[in-house]
């Protein structure tokens, strides 16, 4: 199982400290662009669903790559 915390800067170094002392539990830090990243592809995985669902319109191909 993966975990993401969202932990204050001034509390993050100990809270690392307990973690890494339990030997089944492997923790590394993420940098800030891949927790926004991450954020980001979580975001679009939930708008994907609800357009899935008819809850959300989608754009089509075409007009996005218009844009670009």
């Amino acid at each position: 199982m993966k975990i993401l915390l969202d932990i204050p800067d001034n509390k993050a170094a100990s809270l690392l400290d307990v973690l890494r002392s339990i030997s089944y539990v492997k923790a590394k830090t993420l940098s800030d662009e891949k927790a926004l990243l991450m954020e980001e592809i979580k975001e679009a995985v939930e708008n994907l669903k609800l357009v899935r669902q008819g809850k959300l319109k989608a754009r089509p191909a075409k007009e996005l790559l218009n844009e670009l």
